[in-house]
């Protein structure tokens, strides 16, 4: 496992992956608008805007009347944070993920089933996807206000490599809430030994989540329609970077 597949996009694979059953109503276009932090939370914390991510997804369609691509479009804004990890030194080890999924509803129904996933079954999938992250575990829930709904926040820990090492991550991941028309959830990753400094940046930030980003804020200048490759890691999937990017 490398430092991207372990950290890189929890949630994102897992997300973006259930938006192909949108299309099941027929409709062969669905798109979010991107989110992010506000910049002054983003200061106070230390956390960097790095990166704004189209997650597209094209599917073939199921079949009967349906026929031909159905296209749905996620959004991944992404924060990083240098901070020192044991054994390893410094590096941008400290993530907070804002992703936004489209709220699809046709007749009083809604198909996007990530609005009434519970928090274990968002981290579920994450683990089903990225086979670098083992021995999850739920450590306790708590409420946090996104875009003024209340919403649970859960908190997890499990076993991830980084440079070879085995580290112990926390991650806080949100129960969904609207975001202008989307579905928007919350994931923040880090360290186990930082909890006392990071866990309460996690909860300011995500508090502090906006319905409107700033692509140009990205310190890679990263907002790029795809998710192959990241610019701010020098790097692509399954090579080491150099700054030892978790993105």
């Amino acid at each position: 496992m490398n430092r991207r597949s372990a950290l890189a996009g929890l949630g994102a694979v897992g997300l973006a992956g259930l938006s192909g059953c949108l299309g099941l109503i027929g409709m062969d276009s669905h798109e979010s608008s991107p989110a992010g932090v506000e910049a002054t939370t983003r200061n106070e914390t230390g956390y960097e805007q790095t990166a704004v991510k189209e997650l597209s997804v094209e599917k073939d369609a199921p079949g009967g009347p349906i026929t031909g691509k159905i296209s749905v479009g996620n959004y991944m804004t992404k924060h990083e944070k240098a901070v020192d990890i044991p054994l390893v030194g410094r590096q941008r080890g400290a993530v907070f993920n804002v992703l936004t999924t489209p709220k699809v509803t046709l007749l009083g129904k809604q198909f996007n089933p990530v609005e009434d996933m519970t928090t274990k079954e968002l981290i579920g999938l994450v683990e089903n996807n990225y086979n670098g992250i083992d021995n999850i575990s739920h450590d306790g829930d708590s409420d946090v206000t996104i875009l003024d709904q209340s919403t649970t926040q859960s908190q997890f820990t499990a076993d991830a490599k980084f440079d070879g090492q085995s580290v112990t991550v926390n991650f806080h991941i949100t129960k969904a809430v609207e975001a202008a028309g989307d579905l928007l959830v919350t994931i923040g990753v880090y360290p186990e030994q930082l909890q006392s400094q990071e866990k309460p940046n996690v909860t300011a930030l995500a508090e502090a989540v906006s319905s409107d980003v700033d692509k140009n804020a990205s310190s890679n200048g990263s907002s790029d329609g795809g998710d192959e490759g990241d610019s701010d890691s020098g790097s692509t999937d399954g090579n080491e970077s150099d700054d030892g990017v978790l993105n």
